[in-house]
């Protein structure tokens, strides 16, 4: 097994054989008045429970299922609503990036890139998230093995910015559906880089609504647990105040008003594995 690296953000540090840290915000950008409420709420719950948290939420969603879905409040509004996010709250933030060129426009916002799935394999787009030397997550692709990310993770690392987390969320299983392999989370931490669990988009059903994704949050918590029985160093949950009138992925975010229960539960099953790993 390769020795863990850790990746420091600000205050927070990604291990797997640290307390995990969460990911967590709604999938869009809705508006600062919007942002500010749910960053505030999730800032109270993490710090009663002393979870690290890291506010997530995007300001473009360019892989919609249909060209009428709604793309998002846009990059200059976006960065500007989580910078704010971050000096209000004191929490790292992070948010998608789509083409090369954004990577360093929103290197200067935020601190950490997110490489979404269907873009794990785009080498250019990997370069430059490399080159700003802010931490970067890809996630996997519905399409790729979990193996297979050590080459995405050298694609960065050849930048020289080891700042990398692997994140895993569901393979193509048929039409409509994704299942979550466990076994791919210690295969990618065998790479050394701390290894995070997308809890929402693994329930997630692309495109199985025709011209929006469906999705299943029910399961998203039994994911969770799970994951963290095998073992990662973060879990990405994204939540809502009111998820049915969310303009993306409402069916599988978590409703704001439930994520406290759940990330104390979280919290028992992750001191729990972890304790029996030492």
């Amino acid at each position: 097994m390769t020795k863990s690296r850790s990746v420091r953000v600000g205050p927070v540090t990604f291990s797997n054989d640290a307390p995990f840290v969460l990911i967590a915000g709604p999938c869009a950008i809705e508006g600062r008045d919007h942002a500010m409420a749910i960053a505030r709420e999730l800032a109270a719950i993490t710090g009663e429970l002393g979870i690290p948290l890291v506010y997530k939420s995007s300001f473009d969603k360019a892989n919609r299922s249909s060209v009428s879905g709604g793309r998002g409040i846009g990059i200059d509004e976006g960065l500007q609503i989580l910078s704010d996010v971050r000096e209000t709250f004191g929490c790292p933030v992070i948010t998608d990036i789509h083409e090369r060129q954004q990577a360093p426009i929103v290197a200067e916002a935020v601190d950490i890139l997110q490489i979404p799935a269907y873009l794990c394999r785009q080498t250019d787009l990997l370069l430059a998230a490399g080159e700003t030397g802010k931490a970067v997550n890809v996630k996997k692709g519905q399409f790729l093995a979990p193996w297979d990310m050590k080459n995405v993770a050298e694609k960065i690392a050849a930048t020289g910015n080891e700042s990398i987390l692997l994140c895993e969320r569901g393979a193509s299983f048929g039409y409509n559906t994704l299942v979550t392999d466990f076994r791919s989370l210690p295969i990618m931490a065998d790479t050394g880089y701390p290894v995070v669990f997308d809890a929402t988009h693994s329930v997630q059903q692309p495109g199985g609504k025709g011209t929006s994704s469906g999705g299943q949050r029910e399961f998203a918590p039994v994911l969770a647990r799970a994951a963290l029985a095998v073992g990662c160093a973060s879990l990405f949950i994204e939540t809502h105040d009111n998820p049915e009138t969310a303009p993306s992925d409402g069916p599988n975010m978590i409703p704001l008003d439930e994520m406290k229960a759940l990330l104390a539960r979280l919290k028992a099953f992750d001191t729990v594995a972890k304790d029996q790993g030492n």
